[in-house]
């Protein structure tokens, strides 16, 4: 079968429902300036999406602070990857305040998390290694471990058991193929809102012999006493081999980092492929992210009224009698048993329609089969009218779920039929 044929015939896990869902539950646009209030299809809506934890994508001292430095270095600058001419005084500054920032010898700055993800793991693995990882973990995670291994151990999180056993496989597995073990895990696990156990994984490294990893994109900034990450909270930052983090959370802007030993970050420096080869992060982005960490630091406030809003969120479901898991960060599942996906979209549909809540919507293969999750994501912007308002929604969402109203379609949940004059 050629190409062609075989891809459109294959259209993925995803793009199979592209006719369906797209520009609705698939690449929607919201618009307006980003915060709890935008625009979706016309309407006003509460939005819970972004992850915004210190309010920095709209915040005025930050966009006049980027005004200046557009004028100043425009988008060109620096033109070519680090390798070759793309090195800058600014990108060594914003690896040094990192670096210093979350107590680790050496740092590199990524033009892109996800591929910067995918080439960490690329770099430091070869054939004969074996992989440990969570079954939950974030996309460009798994990508990079499918794409390099088939040695891979998959275990379920907070069960140390289980996880010391897939790492003994793992150890017995590598020695056999005179390899190595890489174990990978997020801090702040991205779908569930749960902290790994990072402190018992730490304590693994006495008996078994991994290189450890730990990406924590929802951490980073958030969580611990040096808001470093869920390393950080439970006392052992000082015990992982690579921190990897993204500048899409709490800064609020692209890019992203991996921080480390200065040995293993000079080797990943000169050999992660994706990052080696491609166009280093503009100056004004890189500049802009040293204003934005210098914020996060200086502004200890912002993460005081996030975690209020987070509380009064979280303590709100949880007495409406929702179900939000065992989440311990700002991530804010809401499970709904759902029968099929067509419940779950006349759901989706009316929670958007008629409550006029925007949020992620999560479905199977991503989380256990017969639910939806809800995920809500607080910010310092949001107020305690947006969250009274959506915990009263979404109690009424769960029991119409519960009546059986979205088992049948209903002409009364239907988007607006009429076509935005963009989608032309």
């Amino acid at each position: 079968m050629e190409i062609r044929e075989r891809v459109l015939n294959n259209l993925g896990v995803l793009g199979q429902w592209s006719k369906l869902a797209h520009g609705y539950f698939m690449f929607p646009k919201l618009e307006g300036e980003i915060g709890p209030h935008m625009t979706f299809r016309g309407k006003d809506v509460l939005n819970w999406s972004m992850n915004n934890y210190y309010g920095l994508a709209s915040n005025p001292e930050i966009k006049a602070m980027e005004t200046e430095l557009v004028t100043q270095y425009g988008f060109s600058n620096p033109m070519g990857s680090r390798l070759m001419t793309g090195q800058t005084s600014l990108h060594e500054a914003l690896e040094s305040k990192i670096s210093e920032f979350v107590k680790m010898e050496d740092c590199f700055v990524l033009n892109s998390f996800y591929q910067g993800m995918i080439s960490i793991i690329d770099s430091l693995c070869c054939k004969n290694d074996t992989v440990v990882y969570s079954y939950d973990v974030h996309s460009s995670i798994q990508d990079g471990i499918r794409l390099h291994s088939n040695r891979r151990f998959i275990y379920y999180q907070n069960d140390i058991d289980a996880i010391e056993e897939q790492v003994r496989k793992a150890c017995e597995t590598a020695k056999e193929k005179d390899g190595g073990v890489l174990f990978v895990t997020e801090g702040v696990i991205g779908v569930t809102g749960e902290f790994a156990p990072i402190d018992k994984i730490v304590a693994l490294k006495e008996k078994y012999d991994f290189l450890l990893i730990v990406e924590d994109a929802h951490g980073f900034g958030t969580v611990g006493p040096n808001r470093i990450g869920v390393a950080d909270y439970y006392g052992v930052q000082d015990k992982l081999d690579l921190l990897v983090g993204t500048f899409g959370k709490a800064m609020s802007i692209t890019g992203g980092f991996v921080a480390g030993s200065e040995d293993l970050i000079n080797y990943l420096r000169y050999n992660m492929r994706s990052q080696t080869f491609s166009e280093a992060l503009p100056s004004a982005i890189t500049a802009s992210a040293i204003n934005r960490l210098d914020y996060i630091i200086n502004h200890p406030e912002q993460l005081k009224k996030l975690n209020t809003i987070t509380e009064a969120l979280q303590k709100g479901l949880r007495k409406a009698g929702l179900n939000i898991g065992n989440t311990s960060s700002a991530v804010t599942p809401v499970y709904m048993e759902m029968e099929n996906i067509q419940e779950a979209v006349h759901m989706m549909m009316d929670l958007r329609e008629n409550f006029g809540i925007f949020c992620v919507n999560i479905l199977y293969p991503y989380i256990e089969e017969g639910k939806v999750m809800i995920r809500l994501i607080p910010t310092p912007l949001h107020t305690m009218d947006d969250v009274n308002y959506t915990i009263e929604s979404l109690s009424k969402i769960a029991e119409n779920t519960k009546a059986g109203k979205y088992k049948y379609n209903n002409n009364s949940i239907s988007p607006n039929s009429e076509k935005d004059e963009t989608d032309e």
